[in-house]
């Protein structure tokens, strides 16, 4: 027979007891905390809304895959391309905001060291490029979409080879092809800075123009209305005119600037007045110029990420009136408020994981497009493929910056709802509604931003509005705002 035994145990040993299992619960809280404060940091006000990449994509130990990207429209249909190690793929951008492979066109250079593909649109064509190997101009015929893309030409010859970045002015049928490599029986020929075609027949584009003779390079170019920005490398910026493509006129120059780097790419904003451009030198920051009446650019701010724990690059730019979006390499997507000076960071989505210890500044993202008809942004990333994000542009465009914390509108009206806003720098961790009586009755579903807004339908009345936010001490602080609704 088993004899049973009883067990005392003293409320001492209890309270012990109880104690370490407090403090396990305090600690984990704090980790969990200090986790999602981290993951907190690796977004605002933006949303990912899809991502593809494919790890059977040739690669090598850099594990780059992925160079630049595009967007169009198509019958009404949303698309997007992304280049890769082994050529062009193809994606509708669905109504569920999701990316839908629709075709695969090979390079004509397929290779680990096919780093750097572009592409523009024009009629129903898109024209690619690539700039290693035997690399061509690429046409495909996007007519038959939704079904299938088209390879209709792939052009290599003593006119058109290897081209480094293009860009395509529509309303004249020009083609500007940047750091042009041609070939003579499969040699390289030389170098040639920049090359103009005519796209009258668009499969077969029509030398109008080369130069400029005493620059080794145009990297990059920005046309509109034939007014051309070139972004020259280690040259700086030239501005020409080419309302004469056969005899192009010199405008003005930007050789010499504050933060000089190696001069890669621009946008200029559509009012015609802004132009933002990146130089492409670890720890530049990005540059707000104004374009003048006499077509020169002036300086106007300096501003960009933190170049914390090691010095950051920006890449590729396309600008609205408003917001400067940038595909800024390690630090992913960032967007910047144009209307404040200097332009203030408002949102950002980091592509790219760093790994310690490495400190290169250009794996992330690489290419962005903005222009959209639904305002959703493509981003390519060097390593983790294609993004697709929204951005609530109108949101932004209505609110003007501010350094106080603000509720708008107040008064505002039962079935309207409302907008807390916190100075950009800001983010709140939480916004609850609270009746006169104390009552909480709202508590908003998505904080970790300097936006945020409430659309619940609350009976009119007096509230009260209890902000939570990380101050500059990285402290949690409250703000209430009283709110009045009709």
């Amino acid at each position: 027979m088993v004899q049973k035994r009883k067990m005392f145990i003293s409320n001492e040993f209890i309270k012990q007891i109880q104690y370490r299992l407090l403090w396990l619960s305090l600690f984990s809280s704090i980790i969990i905390g200090f986790s999602l404060q981290i993951r907190a940091q690796d977004s605002k006000n933006c949303l990912l809304l899809d991502n593809w990449q494919s790890d059977s994509i040739l690669t090598n130990s850099t594990q780059v895959r992925y160079s630049s990207c595009w967007g169009f429209v198509q019958n009404g249909l949303e698309y997007g391309v992304i280049g890769s190690t082994e050529g062009h793929h193809i994606f509708q951008l669905t109504a569920a905001d999701s990316f839908q492979f629709i075709d695969f066109v090979p390079g004509r250079y397929v290779s680990s060291q096919a780093i750097t593909r572009e592409y523009k649109t024009y009629q129903n064509y898109l024209y690619a490029t690539a700039d290693e190997g035997s690399g061509s101009l690429q046409i495909m015929d996007l007519s038959y979409l939704p079904d299938s893309v088209v390879l209709v030409a792939d052009i290599q010859n003593t006119t058109i080879g290897k081209i480094h970045n293009l860009f395509i002015d529509t309303s004249n049928a020009l083609l500007y092809a940047c750091s042009v490599t041609p070939f003579l029986n499969g040699q390289e020929m030389s170098l040639v800075p920049l090359k103009v075609f005519s796209l009258q027949d668009p499969l077969n584009p029509t030398i109008l123009w080369e130069g400029p003779n005493d620059i080794p390079e145009v990297h990059d170019i920005f046309v509109r209305n034939n007014l051309a920005i070139l972004n020259c490398g280690y040259d700086g910026i030239r501005v020409y005119d080419f309302t004469n493509p056969n005899s192009p006129t010199y405008l003005s120059n930007l050789s010499f600037y504050q933060e000089q780097g190696y001069n890669h790419q621009g946008w200029l904003t559509p009012n015609n007045e802004t132009y933002v451009f990146a130089d492409e030198t670890p720890g530049t920051p990005l540059k707000k110029a104004k374009l003048n009446n006499d077509k020169s650019l002036t300086i106007q701010s300096l501003f960009g990420v933190e170049n914390e724990p090691y010095p950051k690059t920006a890449h590729n730019i396309q600008c609205t009136n408003e917001f400067a979006f940038v595909a800024y390499y390690n630090d992913g997507l960032r967007i910047f408020d144009l209307r404040t000076n200097p332009p203030e960071e408002i949102a950002f989505y980091d592509t790219h994981q760093d790994i310690n210890g490495n400190t290169f500044s250009m794996w992330g993202a690489w290419g962005i497009y903005t222009l959209l008809p639904s305002q959703r942004i493509l981003v390519s990333d060097r390593i983790s493929g294609f993004y697709l994000f929204s951005f609530d542009r109108n949101l932004f465009t209505k609110i003007k910056p501010s350094d106080e914390i603000r509720v708008m509108p107040n008064p505002s009206n039962s079935n309207e709802g409302f907008t807390v806003q916190l100075p950009y720098k800001m983010n709140a961790t939480s916004v609850c509604v609270y009746d006169s009586f104390g009552r909480k009755i709202v508590e908003a579903e998505k904080p970790g931003s300097n936006l945020v807004t409430i659309d619940s339908v609350i009976v009119s009345g007096i509230y009260y509005v209890q902000i939570e936010f990380v101050n500059y001490l990285n402290e949690i602080e409250k703000h209430i705002e009283k709110l009045i609704i009709n």
